[in-house]
């Protein structure tokens, strides 16, 4: 900017009719948002008996292994469980559909046929919708009616890499970079508001539209697709190998019990 350059004087107007009204319609909006995907997120659905069977199979063999090294159980019971769900793992016994037919290779799970799946990216493009289109009027009501406003003037000095980001919509290569345009003070809330929305919401609020731009519609923000789709019948092979492995390291904690109890209270000779 030139030295002999002429300094702005705002109209108090600007900052009551322009500047508030944005600030206060994005920040009513962030917190609309966040109750609107609230009502839009439908509960989890339960899962079937067979489902259930089939991941808690895979649970009980990995606290089994878990547990090898230091285990409360004896050995031949531990060898008898460890052979039970080997032998059920191979068969296919706990799988929700069933054993696999015949000697064919079983196909990887197809996301788009699973219920829960499809209703995680349902929500995922409900809750980019409820992003996008607030967004879009809102841009769209302060090009038509404030496009070209300046607005506010920063406290604090600014290179002219800034100018691009805070003056859009204003053509003037001699302003001064810390004046912000209508549009640009947009996007300074649009990205600025999160710590106000989690003062007022709390944190994992749904009002941070900065947020869902860099997700995909397809994640889905239900909890169904936070467990994605696995394929137990490769799961329960690879655990069945662990099992076999495991067996080796098992040691019972009841392991000479009572020769430790007697040394620990004087009544055996330690042993060297």
């Amino acid at each position: 900017m030139s030295n002999n350059a002429v300094s702005l004087y705002l109209d108090p107007q600007i900052r009551d009719w322009v500047l508030f009204p944005i600030t206060l319609v994005m920040i009513l909006v962030g917190i609309l948002r966040h109750y609107v995907v609230l009502l839009l997120q439908s509960p989890p659905k339960e899962l079937s008996r067979a489902a259930l069977r089939e991941q808690r199979a895979l649970a009980r063999s990995q606290i089994l292994r878990a547990t090898a090294a230091n285990s409360p159980i004896p050995t031949p019971f531990y060898t008898s469980i460890s052979q039970h769900l080997s032998d059920a793992f191979a068969a296919g016994t706990y799988l929700k559909d069933g054993p696999p037919k015949g000697d064919s290779p079983s196909t990887p799970p197809n996301p788009i046929s699973d219920p829960a799946a499809m209703d995680g990216m349902m929500s995922g493009m409900k809750t980019q919708m409820v992003m996008m289109v607030p967004q879009m009027i809102i841009m769209g009501w302060i090009n038509f009616f404030f496009q070209g406003f300046v607005l506010i003037k920063l406290p604090f000095p600014l290179t002219l890499g800034f100018k691009s980001m805070l003056q859009r919509g204003i053509e003037t290569p001699d302003m001064d970079v810390r004046w912000v345009s209508s549009l640009s003070w947009y996007f300074l809330n649009f990205f600025g508001l999160n710590g106000l929305y989690r003062l007022i919401l709390g944190d994992g609020n749904s009002a941070d539209s900065s947020r869902d731009m860099t997700t995909s519609p397809f994640a889905g923000g239900a909890p169904a697709a936070a467990n994605p789709v696995q394929d137990y019948n490769k799961l329960f092979k690879a655990e069945k190998d662990n099992l076999e492995f495991s067996e080796g390291l098992h040691n019972w904690v009841g392991n000479d019990v009572e020769n430790r109890v007697l040394r620990k209270y004087g009544k055996l000779a330690p042993a060297y």
